[in-house]
């Protein structure tokens, strides 16, 4: 199968008939299937899906919402296409767009093509401004240069997708995530549409939970295979200050000085238990790391091919 398109609904029972319409108006004649991933919806989602639904159609009904990022995983990883693609399925996203992002990813040879919204149809205090400010912290902190962290419509390999390792709120990482597996990102402008139907299930509220994941995607990249080097550096970095201050004070003892109480003292003890925590902290990360790849036969690394020069000269 050459396409999965996976899209995550939650209560958007009067978008799905449209849905469904531009779906098949905008990949005719292509060979895929749509996955739609009903993310706990209380309203009459469901029901429309039955529906509207073809031969090509596949549903995954959560038992209640578990967010945006479980159901994009849930879709891709009932996927059976050589490529999958995402968007939402508030209609605010154009599967026009879908052919034309596959062409970039396969003339360019790339491994996922992020949509990034011309003209966005958004509120500019709550959405637009928030998201911006959003987009260039990401980009400054992770290095991974995407204008439009926030748009869903993605098209991807199917390697790339099925590890990308989506869980908690990360599906507004996902290309630091694939960065991480060493693919190739390009961006392309994809057309965007105001909400006709229903109310935006995001606000302004989630700006602390993308700080939080912010911070879980830097310590990712920059130490997500070697976490040793950031509590073993910062851990003996504290253990020595600590070890001198403590010697200080132990000078001063000696020569008949009061040290009982005095601030400096309770900082090199607490600069030289943090340090010894910090350092244990990395030897267990270390470990648990260890045991993560060697327990499923995972490997550090990626490959993205394999080439027999030796094996293909023989045939010829």
């Amino acid at each position: 199968m050459k396409l999965s398109v996976v899209i995550p609904l939650f209560n958007e029972e009067e978008s799905v008939p449209h849905l469904f319409e531009r779906v098949r108006e905008s990949l005719v004649g292509m060979d895929y299937e749509l996955i739609l991933v009903d993310d706990g919806s209380v309203d009459k989602t469901v029901q429309m899906v039955k529906e509207y639904a073809d031969s090509r159609t596949r549903l995954v009904r959560f038992r209640r919402n578990f967010g945006q990022t479980a159901a994009m995983a849930a879709g891709i990883d009932e996927s059976r296409g050589e490529l999958i693609a995402t968007l939402d399925g508030d209609l605010q996203n154009d599967p026009s767009d879908i052919p034309l992002m596959i062409n970039k990813l396969e003339e360019e040879d790339l491994d996922v093509v992020a949509g990034r919204r011309a003209k966005r149809k958004d509120g500019m205090l709550l959405r637009k401004i928030p998201s911006k400010i959003a987009n260039r912290l990401i980009q400054k902190m992770t290095g991974v240069y995407i204008r439009d962290y926030g748009c869903t419509l993605k098209v991807f390999r199917s390697e790339v997708a099925k590890n990308l390792g989506l869980y908690g709120e990360l599906h507004r990482f996902i290309p630091v995530l694939a960065d991480l597996q060493g693919a190739k990102i390009e961006e392309m402008d994809v057309k965007h549409s105001p909400r006709l139907y229903g109310t935006s299930k995001y606000g302004i509220a989630r700006t602390t939970k993308v700080i939080s994941d912010l911070m879980f995607m830097i310590f990712l990249k920059r130490y997500g295979q070697r976490p040793m080097h950031l509590f073993g550096s910062l851990g003996f970095f504290s253990l020595a200050i600590g070890l001198l201050i403590d010697f200080y004070m132990f000078v001063l003892k000696l020569f008949g000085n009061d040290i009982w109480g005095r601030p400096l003292l309770i900082l090199g003890v607490l600069l030289t238990l943090g340090g010894i925590q910090l350092i244990s902290t990395g030897f267990i990360a270390e470990s648990i790391l260890r045991t993560y790849y060697e327990s499923q036969d995972k490997k550090p690394y990626t490959i993205r091919e394999v080439l027999d020069f030796e094996k293909d000269q023989s045939e010829a």
